[in-house]
C-alpha cells in the first residue's frame, strides 16, 4: 500500500507538471449598464403579475394560452431534458456499484504458467489415474464490483456545474416564452378592442352621413342643391360602409391569430366592455438598471448559458490532466460451484490506475478550443442581450410618454371636429355651407377618430411592451 501511494504521488506530480495548467477561476463580467439611468422613468412599483392585466376576459384567455400553447409545452420538455442531463453528470461523481455474477470455463495452454500449475495440481490430486495434462478450469464469482473516478482536478464538478446552469437557462427560457405568450395574447386582445371601437366610430359616422344624405335629397327636391351633391353624399356613405367591412375582416383575422395562440380551433373571442373608454394603465413605474438585469428572462438565460459555457471550459481543461480511477470489488470466488458459498471463498480487492493523455492529444486540445470559443460566443451574446434590453426599454419609455401626449391632442382634435360637423350641418340646412364643406368635415372627423383609436391602441401596446421589457412574468 505504501508503494502504491508513493507511485501515485510521483505520477500525479510528474504529469501535473508537463500537462496543461489548472483552470483558473472565471473572471467577473463587467456590466457598464449597472450605472445607467433611464429617462422618462417614474417612481412607484412596476406590476409584473396578473394584476397588470385587469380585464377578467383577458385573464381567462391568458390562462387558457398558458395551459394549451405548444411552445410552452416544448419549453417544459427542454427543462426535463436539462434535468436528466444534470442527474447524469451528478451520478458520474459517485462510485458505480454493480452486482456481478460470473461463470467461466478456461483451458490453459501447455506452455503457460497457469497450464503448468494446473497440470501439477491435477497430478497431485489424482496420483493413481491417467492424468489430463491440460484440464478445463472452471471459475465462479458472485459479488459487487465498483468503478470510481476520483475528481482530482474538478472535471466532474465542472460538468455538474454546467448541467446546473443549463437547467437554469432552460427555466429562464420557459419564462421568456411565457412572457412572450402573455404579451402576444394581450396585444391581440387589445387590437380586437381597438377594432371594436373603430366599428362603433364608423357606425356613428355612417348614421350621421345617412341623415345628411336625407337632408340633401330634400334640398334637391326643393331645388337648393344638385344631383352632384346627392352623388357625393352617397359616395361618402358607401366609402364608410366599405371601411366597416374591411374592419370586420380584420377582426376575423385577429381572432384567428389569437385562437392559434390559445391552441384551439377558430372561433369568436369574447371581449369586455370595461376597456373601451378608460383602459389605459396609468400606474406609476419604477425603471432601474438593477431591476432590468435581475428580472428579464433573456438576460438571465444568457447569463446562465455563459456560466454553463465557463464550466464546460474548465471540464475540457481538466480532461488534459491525469485521472485516477479506483475499481474495488468484494464477493465469493471459487473454482467449484459447490464451494462457492463456503466462507473460505470470500475475496476482495481494489485496483487503482492513473491515466493521462501523452500522444494524440489533439482531440482533447480541439475540445478545449471549442469550449473556449463557445464561452466567447456566450459572453458576447450576454453583452449583446444586455445592450438590446436597455435600448429597447429606453425606446419604450420614450414612446410611451410621447403617445400619452399624442392621445390627448387626438382627443381634442376629435372633439373639435365633432363640433365642426354640427356647425357644418346647421349651416348646410340654412344654405350657408355647401355639401363639399359637410363632406370634408365628416371625412376629417372619422379620420381623426380612427387616429385617436389607433393612438390609444399604440399606448396599450406600449404598456405591454414595457411589461415584457421589464421581465414580464405571470
Amino acid at each position: 500500500m505504501k508503494q502504491f501511494q508513493l507511485l501515485l504521488l510521483i505520477t500525479v506530480g510528474l504529469f501535473g507538471c508537463i500537462t496543461n495548467k489548472l483552470p483558473q477561476k472565471e473572471d467577473s463580467i463587467p456590466l457598464a449598464a449597472r450605472s445607467f439611468s433611464f429617462s422618462h422613468g417614474e417612481t412607484g412599483d412596476f406590476a409584473k403579475t396578473t394584476h397588470f392585466f385587469e380585464d377578467p376576459q383577458l385573464k381567462n384567455l391568458i390562462e387558457l394560452a398558458l395551459h394549451q400553447n405548444s411552445d410552452i409545452a416544448i419549453a417544459e420538455q427542454r427543462i426535463n431534458i436539462a434535468q436528466a442531463q444534470f442527474r447524469v453528470r451528478r451520478g458520474q461523481m459517485l462510485p458505480n456499484i454493480a452486482a456481478d455474477i460470473e461463470s467461466s470455463q478456461q483451458r490453459f495452454g501447455a506452455y503457460t504458467l497457469e497450464g503448468f500449475s494446473n497440470e501439477d495440481a491435477n497430478k497431485n490430486q489424482q496420483p493413481n489415474s491417467i492424468q489430463i495434462p491440460h484440464p478445463v478450469v472452471p471459475n465462479y464469482f458472485i459479488g459487487l464490483r465498483s468503478q470510481w473516478e476520483i475528481d482530482l482536478w474538478g472535471k466532474l464538478r465542472a460538468q455538474k456545474k454546467a448541467g446546473y446552469f443549463q437547467i437554469l437557462a432552460s427555466q429562464y427560457g420557459k419564462r421568456l416564452i411565457v412572457t412572450s405568450i402573455v404579451s402576444e395574447v394581450a396585444s391581440r386582445y387589445y387590437e380586437l378592442i381597438a377594432l371594436d371601437e373603430t366599428i362603433m366610430a364608423i357606425e356613428r359616422n355612417r348614421m350621421l352621413q345617412d341623415s345628411v344624405l336625407s337632408i340633401t335629397l330634400v334640398q334637391k327636391e326643393a331645388g337648393r342643391t344638385t344631383e352632384l351633391g346627392v352623388q357625393q353624399m352617397q359616395a361618402q356613405l358607401l366609402r364608410t360602409e366599405a371601411l366597416a367591412y374591411r374592419t370586420k375582416q380584420k377582426i376575423v383575422q385577429i381572432e384567428n391569430e389569437l385562437n392559434y395562440l390559445l391552441g384551439r380551433m377558430p372561433q369568436s373571442i369574447g371581449r369586455s366592455d370595461t376597456l373601451r373608454q378608460n383602459h389605459i394603465l396609468n400606474k406609476p413605474l419604477a425603471v432601474s438598471a438593477q431591476e432590468l438585469l435581475h428580472n428579464r428572462p433573456d438576460i438571465l438565460q444568457a447569463g446562465a448559458t455563459l456560466q454553463a459555457a465557463g464550466a464546460d471550459l474548465k471540464a475540457a481543461q481538466a480532461a488534459l490532466l491525469p485521472s485516477l480511477t479506483l475499481s474495488p470489488y468484494i464477493g465469493l470466488n471459487s473454482f467449484s460451484s459447490s464451494l462457492l458459498f463456503n466462507p473460505a471463498s470470500l475475496t476482495w480487492g481494489i485496483l487503482g490506475g492513473i491515466t493521462t493523455p501523452l500522444i494524440n492529444r489533439s482531440a482533447l486540445r480541439g475540445n478545449q478550443n471549442r469550449a473556449n470559443a463557445e464561452r466567447g460566443i456566450a459572453h458576447h451574446h450576454y453583452q449583446k442581450t444586455i445592450f438590446s434590453a436597455f435600448s429597447e426599454t429606453q425606446t419604450i419609455l420614450s414612446n410611451r410618454a410621447i403617445l400619452a401626449q399624442t392621445g390627448k391632442i387626438n382627443e381634442q382634435e376629435v372633439a373639435t371636429l365633432h363640433e365642426a360637423i354640427s356647425t357644418a350641418n346647421e349651416l348646410y340646412k340654412v344654405g350657408y355651407a355647401s355639401y363639399l364643406e359637410v363632406i370634408s368635415a365628416q371625412k376629417m372627423a372619422i379620420e381623426a377618430e380612427i387616429a385617436w383609436i389607433e393612438t390609444r391602441n399604440e399606448l396599450r401596446q406600449a404598456e405591454i411592451a414595457l411589461y415584457r421589457a421589464m421581465g414580464g412574468g405571470w
